[in-house]
């Protein structure tokens, strides 16, 4: 009995050993894989998808510590669609293509007016790709934009591929924008698609010099005054209908829809000065509770409110400033009043007026003024959007950043 038991753990023993080497073996060993970090989708010539794949070295996909920069390669391929497209790079390199650490996903501008459903779809469907893998919309071409891409404070693309979105939080200028989003909003009918804006840091100060140097929020991608070289950059939004890019947000625009959308803790805003004309105060707000939306019907137009409410300190400070003086702040905080108020307006208006797209989702609180969910198909949402008026009410509490006061 005892040497049947032990030629029975003998046995148990050989298969674990058998199974725990098995995948040094396999053809999915991580040796014998191509790791896609970014890709990239352009307009051909003969009207095919060009597509850029880059690849990283299968030891850089996570932060080991390592002082040295992780190289990276960039290879394009023409092809009928992306599964043609990977089955050829599969071929080329004599290794199988994983897109599970696929950060990014980019479309030039061209492709993504024309739509682009099959490839997200087709992306979508793919159970290597991850849904929180960002999309951008790049206003050069895809594979520029994948090109100029160069992490200056991170030692990995991947890194820098999952970091460079966080700035959303605290300066409201661009968004985290994923495919899983995308997609979703894509199929929806109380909601549109966006996507990051990204493109080139210009080095034409003409196209520069449009841009009031007191309102540096009126800015999109390849407008920055960066003075460096030529690097990819993301700032503003991409806007769809369905899946045709139909506009782009400037970055207050961007600030706009965040603010609308509870995604940002807190931005530096330059509203003007009550006390000084042609003049602006630099001011940091943060919200202090949710925006608010309530909707109605009226007359069969939806009317929708907003509710804001913020707290602010004074960055900018000049001589003789009596910043602490209540009344000061209180015209102050009169004039944020008034100028978020009016900045927050002008972008709902464009959103619904020209682009006729709710990327902020009020098609879900409009449902609500419906008995049935037939009701409001029958309402049509997705084309009586550009139907909607609005009324914002902002309240701000601003004080002064003084840390030292008078004794």
């Amino acid at each position: 009995m005892n040497s049947i038991i032990k030629k029975f753990f003998i046995i148990i023993l050989i298969i674990i050993f058998l199974l725990a080497f098995y995948g040094s073996y396999s053809s999915s060993n991580i040796s014998n894989l191509a790791v896609v970090v970014a890709m990239g989708f352009d307009v051909s010539e003969k009207n095919k998808l060009k597509i850029s794949f880059q690849f990283t070295n299968t030891s850089s996909v996570s932060d080991t510590g390592s002082s040295e920069k992780s190289p990276s390669s960039l290879f394009t391929i023409e092809a009928s669609s992306i599964s043609n497209a990977i089955n050829l790079m599969n071929t080329y390199i004599g290794k199988e293509i994983n897109l599970s650490h696929c950060k990014l996903i980019v479309f030039s501008e061209e492709l993504a007016s024309r739509g682009i459903s099959e490839e997200i779809y087709t992306l979508a469907n793919n159970t290597q790709v991850r849904p929180s893998a960002n999309i951008v919309v790049s206003k050069c071409t895809a594979k520029s934009y994948i090109e100029n891409s160069k992490p200056t404070l991170e030692n990995l693309i991947t890194k820098y591929y999952e970091v460079f979105v966080n700035s959303s939080q605290f300066t409201g200028y661009t968004a985290n924008a994923t495919i899983g989003d995308f997609f979703y909003s894509m199929i929806c009918n109380v909601c549109e698609p966006y996507a990051i804006l990204g493109g080139i840091s210009s080095e034409n100060t003409e196209s520069l010099s449009s841009i009031n140097s007191q309102k540096d929020s009126n800015g999109k991608a390849s407008e920055s005054s960066l003075s460096t070289q030529s690097i990819s950059e993301n700032n503003g939004l991409a806007i769809f209908k369905k899946d045709k890019l139909v506009g782009e947000l400037s970055s207050i625009e961007t600030l706009s829809f965040l603010i609308i959308d509870n995604q940002v803790d807190g931005f530096l805003i330059s509203v003007p000065d009550p006390e000084k004309n042609n003049s602006y105060l630099d001011i940091y707000l943060t919200p202090t509770v949710n925006t608010s939306v309530k909707t109605q019907i009226i007359n069969g137009t939806p009317f929708i409110k907003l509710n804001c409410k913020f707290s602010g300190r004074i960055y900018s400070m000049e001589e003789n400033s009596n910043y602490s003086d209540s009344n000061i702040l209180t015209q102050i905080s009169s004039s944020c009043n008034k100028y978020i108020e009016s900045i927050l307006t002008e972008y709902l208006y464009k959103t619904a007026k020209i682009f006729n797209t709710d990327i902020n989702r009020f098609g879900k609180y409009v449902r609500k003024n419906f008995l049935t969910e037939s009701d409001f198909d029958n309402f049509n949402w997705e084309n009586n959007y550009k139907e909607s008026f609005f009324d914002v009410k902002v309240d701000t509490s601003v004080k002064s950043s003084f840390l030292l006061t008078e004794t």
